[in-house]
Order: structure tokens, then sequence, then C-alpha cells
């Protein structure tokens, strides 16, 4: 296994996990036990999405592309410019 990308927080892993299982990757999500102690241990590098070896290329082409994806025109709202609605 390959751990191939930190989320920030349990939120954004839940949802990667979710985009890579929906293309048939298996991801291992590390750390996830340990959020709760959040305060009492260093958070940075805590959560880390770990997939196969043979997995790991196409995995990361995927998470490079959902880190580079931009608002589409008229999707964002008037009060906050470039975010996406979700």
């Amino acid at each position: 296994m390959q751990r191939i990308y930190e989320p920030e927080n349990l939120m954004e892993a839940q949802m990667l996990i979710g985009m890579l299982a929906s293309e048939g990757i298996d991801v291992f999500l590390a750390g996830r036990d340990l959020v709760g102690a959040t305060g009492e241990v260093p958070i940075h590098g805590l959560l880390g999405l770990a997939v196969a070896d043979e997995q790991a290329g196409y995995a990361r082409q995927l998470i490079d592309a959902y880190n580079a994806a931009q608002p589409m025109p008229g999707d964002e709202p008037d009060s906050y410019p470039g975010t996406l609605i979700c």
C-alpha cells in the first residue's frame, strides 16, 4: 500500500474515499480513529489515504483532477464567488 494523499479533514477524506471507490479503487483511511484526539495530538498528517501499489498512479490522477476542479460559471453563489455549491 502507498499513502497517496493527506486530506484536510474527515469530511474531505470521506468524499475522496467515495470518489475513488466509485472508480473501483479500494482505499484505507489511516488516522480515522485519532480524529477525536485533536488538540491532544498534532493534526498535521494525521489523516492519510492509502491504496494498493498498482492503483496508486490512477488514484493520484483522480485526486489531482479533484484538486484542480474549478466551479462552472453560474454554479457559485453571488456572495461567495469561486465557491462550488454542493
